[in-house]
């Protein structure tokens, strides 16, 4: 259930199109719903936040991913789940023929992406290195579920500056960005030096022994000589999207 549905339901109701009865029951599961012993849905969540809960696979039995995704599909046409595993989206895909499994960004999605809510005002996703991009990936598709406008700029790290100053037009026209790195992190810095648009930082795990598993990254992104930067946990890029998100949908 969203803003949206619930506004349409409660028209409905006015113009005596649907009855009270029926709006009740449809609204009888708010605020969550109950899954097993294992699970409460929170179908309230997008009234309150504007976003629809959302599967964390990591931690969950198959068959547990599946029910959930099911169970949500259920009630709004509609699925996002993130981290993946190949086992978790067969079982998700024959409970829902429809389900799309995100090989590089590990997601699984049911249902259309809509059009973006501001056509005119986009997210660039910015990746240091290839590397990076299942991380910018994620971001890039979680925000584009939302309904927000996204341009990628992939593999544009410190080690060759020239490439993202060649897409600088696009860099400092963007609301928002996202900006994945691992290794040293520093196209954090580099990027918020060059615009005036909050800057969304996500360390990767990507890097050498001295990197601790992203750890190197996530210091020097939380140490940043740039202002305007809000940084996010290692391999965030989910997190960073529902970020960036309302920045740009305010």
């Amino acid at each position: 259930m969203d803003t949206e549905r619930l506004a349409e339901m409660l028209r409905q109701v006015q113009g005596g199109d649907l009855s009270i009865e029926a709006a009740l029951s449809a609204l009888q599961s708010l605020p969550y719903e109950s899954v097993g012993d294992f699970a409460r849905l929170d179908h309230h969540r997008a009234i309150r936040t504007g976003m629809s809960e959302v599967i964390y696979c990591p931690g969950k039995s198959v068959d547990q991913t599946a029910q959930i995704a099911l169970r949500l599909y259920e009630r709004t046409g509609r699925v996002l789940a993130t981290r993946a595993a190949p086992e978790q989206f067969d079982a998700v895909r024959a409970l829902i023929p429809s389900a799309v499994f995100h090989t590089l960004a590990r997601l699984i999605s049911v249902g259309e992406f809509p059009a973006p809510k501001n056509p005119d005002r986009y997210v660039a996703v910015l990746t240091a290195g290839t590397a990076d991009t299942p991380v910018g990936e994620e971001a890039a598709l979680t925000l584009e579920w939302q309904g927000t406008r996204v341009e990628r700029l992939y593999d544009v790290g410190v080690a060759g500056l020239h490439r993202l100053l060649d897409q600088l037009p696009i860099v400092q026209g963007a609301d928002a960005l996202v900006v994945a790195a691992g290794m040293e992190g520093a196209l954090v810095s580099v990027v918020a030096g060059l615009v005036s648009r909050p800057v969304v930082a996500v360390p990767t795990s990507v890097g050498y022994g001295a990197a601790f598993g992203g750890v190197a990254a996530l210091l020097t992104m939380l140490n940043s000589c740039a202002g305007g930067v809000a940084v996010v946990n290692i391999d965030n890029g989910f997190g960073a999207a529902c970020y960036a998100h309302r920045i740009v949908n305010v």
